[in-house]
């Protein structure tokens, strides 16, 4: 009989916060596979949990995953955790419990914290629709290009963002959203310093730069749908410029400069461009 694996949510700051459930499984598995050992021990150490820990992270998912894989075909049961949260949201562990499920064998979740829902849990922006995007790009010029992608999504936006970038991507989002847009900024959850500011854009932006402190811990960023006035402002001002560009250069370039006018994405003003 196979063993299972287990996907084991664990604290993202407070080390309270894990279940009942969780600390069992962890007890109980013949291995734990951590996204950092020396990180992890810190949480197993307060549980007086004595299971055989194993690095597993990004770098080394494909090379393990067949050794893990063998392991529970064997009989052993595994459990699979990050550094904090929810392990394969913007974590390492898709590969594997993608080659566990083809194998045949049963992965189990353990749920628990998750930085994502708990950002989105206290933001006061709406939940009833929302998109996931884990790290936008590092660069500039890609980062840009990834907000322009998503400015106009009639839905909930989350991703995360590092201290070393928060202020850049702030800016950025200032110049692609405007003043208007509501925006919450959620860091250290479940630390001494949590905080979570919700408001526009330039207000955001004063926070961040009136104490460098401010810029430190791992940010989560909500920015709110796009208002359907806005939008529709938006679709207007497009069907205006569209066909005077069309009429001066190509349909790829026209689609382009459009994009960066009206703000919306690129490939939606190219699709209107070659509809025309």
């Amino acid at each position: 009989m196979t063993g299972i694996l287990y996907i084991v949510a664990t604290p993202i700051g407070n080390l309270d916060d894990i279940t009942f459930r969780a600390i069992e499984i962890l007890k109980n598995v013949d291995v734990i596979l951590a996204e950092d050992t020396r990180h992890s021990k810190r949480l197993l150490n307060h549980y007086d949990i004595n299971t055989p820990l194993r690095a597993f992270h990004e770098h080394n998912e494909t090379q393990k995953s067949a050794d893990v894989i063998d392991a529970l075909i064997a009989g052993q049961s595994l459990a699979l955790i990050s550094d904090a949260g929810t392990p394969l949201i913007s974590d390492p562990g898709y590969v594997l419990v993608r080659t566990a499920k083809q194998a045949g064998v049963v992965v189990s979740p353990i749920p628990g914290p998750s930085a994502m829902i708990s950002a989105m849990s206290a933001a006061g922006i709406a939940t009833d629709r929302f998109g996931f995007f884990g790290f936008l790009p590092n660069k500039k010029v890609a980062r840009m290009k990834a907000i322009q992608a998503i400015a106009h999504i009639e839905q909930t936006v989350i991703f995360y963002e590092s201290p070393k970038r928060i202020l850049d991507c702030t800016k950025d989002l200032l110049s692609v959203l405007g003043d208007q847009r509501i925006v919450c900024l959620a860091k250290e959850l479940t630390k001494s310093f949590e905080t979570i500011k919700t408001d526009t854009l330039p207000n955001l932006l004063g926070y961040l730069n009136e104490d460098a402190a401010h810029q430190k811990g791992e940010f989560v960023i909500l920015i709110s749908a796009i208002d359907k006035d806005n939008k529709i402002a938006g679709e207007e001002q497009l069907d205006k410029v569209l066909p005077i560009l069309l009429s001066e250069m190509g349909t790829s370039k026209a689609a382009k400069l459009a994009a960066k006018i009206t703000g919306i994405d690129k490939k939606y003003c190219y699709q209107r461009a070659i509809e025309l």
